[in-house]
């Protein structure tokens, strides 16, 4: 079995790439439902929008489940006290993706205007909240979140939420939301023609360029507007078993930056998350709808890739209590566990990507008005 260091970064590393995994997959038809009310003027063309997602949404959301599993499984005080600390927060994601079932179902089973509208904007709010509320955690977790633990290792929040409602929580909001906004409509210009493909690629134009403009805002914030980082002022044995009280942490203005100055090459992700929306952005002009999609995940994976490099080792930092700090060598379950759990996942993830690709090959191509009145009982 692998040792409990590397058994500790490793899981670091898969929670990052299921949270990905679960932007990319699920994060276009949760951009496709938010754009839904806007690149969709007419019943059937909102049939047609609905019908590029609808064969997929429920298998994307594995991602989701998954990475929700796992960060209980390996990281059980992180999803502890983030679940309760962001406790209303996360309500409002569920109350939000309960729409997201019944509007794909009931939607277009009764031929009547006002209950399609009322469906088509329970779809927009299950796919436009989610990924606004991730943001804002994200923000939050970077300016540290006021909680603390007691000997016994509970933690107690101290916060309110909207006290999560600040400014650079905000504005961390806005770049998922157009990056999710963005991945969705890219999704939908290679997935339609006429005028939603039209509608459609303004939305993808304007969406890259607010995340690209949005996330260089918020690393100039984080380096010079004075919200100071969280750093180990205190040996750490990373083989010890979990014990988050057991280190010093001190804050620094310059501590988010200081990975960056010990490995470089880490300026690769920022610098993605960037080109990879502009370069959609292009390509999407270019009809080069397939590339485009393609750099719109790339634009996702230097974003969130951006968050976790910032601020490794750090997983939740507090703000009231910094020594109390969740990091990823103090905050994971033992060693069998993340062990027996690498190994079903190194089996496990292969079989969901092969099958989500299958999947993808089988029902590609365009969706027109045309196919959804030849299957209009199978279609959504």
């Amino acid at each position: 079995m692998l040792d409990y260091p590397t058994l500790k970064v490793i899981w670091w590393l898969l929670i990052g790439v299921l949270l990905v995994g679960f932007a990319i997959m699920d994060g276009h038809d949760m951009g496709v439902g938010t754009l839904l009310p806007f690149v969709a003027k007419t019943d059937p063309e909102r049939r047609v929008v609905i019908n590029t997602v609808g064969p997929h949404w429920e298998g994307n959301q594995v991602w989701f489940i998954t990475a929700g599993g796992a960060l209980f499984a390996a990281w059980p005080l992180v999803y502890a006290t983030a679940f309760s600390g962001f406790y209303w927060a996360m309500l409002a994601v569920l109350w939000a993706l309960f729409f997201r079932p019944v509007g794909f179902d009931y939607r277009s089973k009764i031929h009547d205007p006002a209950w399609r509208r009322a469906w088509d904007w329970a779809l927009f709010v299950g796919g436009a909240v989610p990924p606004l509320i991730f943001g804002v955690a994200f923000g939050n977790l970077l300016q540290g979140v006021p909680f603390g633990l007691d000997n016994r290792l509970v933690s107690t929040y101290t916060g309110t939420f909207w006290q999560l409602l600040n400014p650079f929580g905000l504005l961390a909001g806005l770049v998922s939301s157009a990056m999710i906004t963005m991945h969705g409509a890219t999704y939908l210009v290679h997935r339609t023609e006429g005028a939603i493909q039209q509608r459609a690629m303004r939305w993808a134009l304007g969406a890259a360029a607010v995340t690209a403009l949005a996330f260089i805002a918020a690393g100039i914030w984080l380096r010079a507007g004075g919200i100071q980082g969280f750093m180990l002022a205190s040996a750490v044995d990373p083989a010890a078993a979990p014990d988050p009280l057991a280190k010093v942490v001190v804050r620094d203005a310059n501590a988010w930056w200081a990975n960056y100055a010990r490995q470089p090459l880490l300026w690769l992700l920022p610098s993605l998350g960037v080109a990879g929306a502009l370069l959609g952005a292009l390509l999407v002009m270019a009809r080069r709808t397939l590339a485009a999609f393609v750099a719109s995940s790339l634009s996702i994976v230097g974003v969130i890739g951006t968050a976790g490099a910032t601020m490794f080792p750090f997983v939740m930092p507090s703000s009231s209590m910094p020594n109390a700090s969740l990091t990823v060598w103090d905050s994971v379950s033992s060693h069998l566990t993340l062990g027996l759990m690498f190994w079903a996942t190194l089996i496990l993830m292969p079989l969901i990507i092969l099958y989500t690709g299958w999947a993808y090959r089988v029902m590609r191509g365009k969706v027109t008005a045309d196919y959804v009145r030849k299957n209009e009982h199978g279609a959504y």
